[in-house]
């Protein structure tokens, strides 16, 4: 039986999100907020399962049986709370979303129609172009065969997460090769500038509480390892212009953008989840754990915080588990 005044959240595809977790626990200690962090994955050996309350172990997230192993967990854990984790389950959930409201069950995910923009990256150029927004170009086949452009190019896959697949091609030879050899891809513009990944935290009704620009200054396996927050009021302005013209958004969302050298803004991706490096916003003041729970109870954001800290900079680094044996196979 669920409790008043209690939450309890289940975080899916928890795999290495373990500062995230941390950052959530930190929240319920410091409010003195009742309840307990579920982690769920496909195997028992990820870290995050050694931070959370309680790790279960899931389907894939194609099996036929996960949504039925989410809804149980669920039940048996009193979960008020669901908090999706990675790209390919967003659209699935999202779908299923009155499964988990029938049992009292929230799911922090934007609508169907906003995911399936942002998992499929000509959805996002068409829907960039579509609204007026600067964005590189996107090489149609036909392009491409009279060679109407300009090296250096980018390709990647159309259906991509965490920057898998993004090369930069500088020669005909290297186009030839990549486009065989990504899968689904798509040949764009190469943009010049710097590039920002920007956290914003929106209510279940679309009202925008925080955004938090972060420039990246190095990455690492598609996943920001060095970053540093700035208060940039262009870039701040411009989000907030995608923000309130997207379908439902819900929860956190993080664009990524350049700021090119002329000063414009061109965007590049729509990721509604939590992104990798929002440990860096949150660590600067941007209280997303907190709002997210709020959000949950039915809270709406009536008044926008930009209290946050700027020019924290992050530096990440590897930590390390130990335990006693676990079965790998799982």
């Amino acid at each position: 039986m669920k409790k008043e005044n209690e939450i309890n959240i289940l975080f899916t595809s928890s795999g290495r999100r373990v500062a995230l977790i941390n950052n959530f626990k930190e929240v319920y200690n410091q409010y003195n907020i009742r309840g307990k962090i579920i982690t769920a994955d496909l195997k028992n050996n990820v870290p995050s399962a050694y931070f959370s309350d309680k790790h279960m172990i899931v389907p894939k997230i194609s099996s036929p049986k996960y949504l039925e192993e989410l809804i149980n967990i669920c039940k048996q854990e009193s979960i008020h709370l669901i908090i999706p984790l990675i790209d390919t389950e967003l659209t699935l959930l999202a779908k299923s979303r009155t499964l988990f409201e029938e049992i009292g069950v929230k799911v922090l995910v934007s609508s169907v129609e906003l995911n399936e923009i942002a998992s499929d990256k000509t959805k996002t150029y068409d829907f960039f172009v579509e609204k007026g927004l600067q964005t590189p170009k996107v090489y149609t086949n036909e392009e491409l065969d009279k060679k109407a452009f300009r090296f250096p190019l980018l390709i990647k896959p159309l259906d991509g997460s965490s920057s898998k697949g993004v090369t930069k091609i500088l020669n005909e030879k290297e186009l030839d090769f990549f486009c065989e050899y990504i899968p689904n891809a798509m040949v764009q513009e190469f943009v010049e500038g710097t590039e920002y990944t920007v956290d914003v935290m929106v209510d279940f009704k679309g009202n925008i509480k925080t955004i938090v620009p972060r420039m990246r200054i190095e990455t690492r396996a598609g996943e920001v390892s060095k970053g540093v927050t700035e208060k940039n009021g262009i870039i701040i302005n411009a989000v907030e212009e995608v923000v309130n013209l997207l379908p439902q958004p819900v929860g956190c969302l993080t664009l990524q953008l350049f700021k090119k050298t002329n000063g414009d803004i061109t965007f590049i991706e729509i990721n509604p989840r939590f992104g990798g490096g929002i440990p860096l916003s949150i660590q600067a003041g941007a209280n997303f754990p907190l709002w997210t729970i709020q959000a949950c109870k039915g809270e709406n954001f009536t008044v926008q915080d930009y209290s946050w800290k700027e020019n924290l900079t992050m530096l990440r680094f590897d930590e390390a588990v130990y335990t006693e044996r676990i079965n790998y196979a799982n």
